[in-house]
């Protein structure tokens, strides 16, 4: 079993930062793909971005690639989102999921967090 557990999530004015962290723990793989998704009020949750265990390999969403990075920490089993230049359309809560390689469907992934909320206000 692994547990994640997000934080970093506020209130920022559009144009503004905001770094996420994901921390694994319990049966945490290093080799484990993790990736960020987010639900918006109203809307489906959507792939925001991934990375592979050995951290080599990245997936972005087109509507935040050139603003969000992805990276692993020295530990393998922390990951951050780093989040530039946001938007107002950017607010949502923002999950992370570990599964066994990276993708864009969230029925790729078999352990998700409980979310982070981000509001970015115009």
């Amino acid at each position: 079993q692994v547990q994640l557990v997000e934080s970093g999530g506020g209130l920022v004015q559009a144009g503004g930062s905001l770094r996420l962290s994901c921390a694994g723990s319990g049966r945490t793989s290093t080799h484990y793909a993790m990736g960020w998704f987010r639900q918006a009020p109203g809307k489906e949750r959507e792939f925001v971005v991934a990375i592979s265990g050995s951290g080599d390999m990245t997936a972005y969403a087109d509507s935040v690639k050139g603003r969000f990075g992805i990276s692993r920490g020295n530990a393998k089993n922390t990951v951050y989102l780093q989040m530039n230049s946001l938007k107002p359309e950017d607010t949502g809560v923002y999950y992370c999921a570990a599964g066994g390689r990276v993708g864009r469907t969230d029925n790729i992934y078999n352990y998700w967090g409980r979310g982070t909320q981000v509001t970015v206000s115009s």
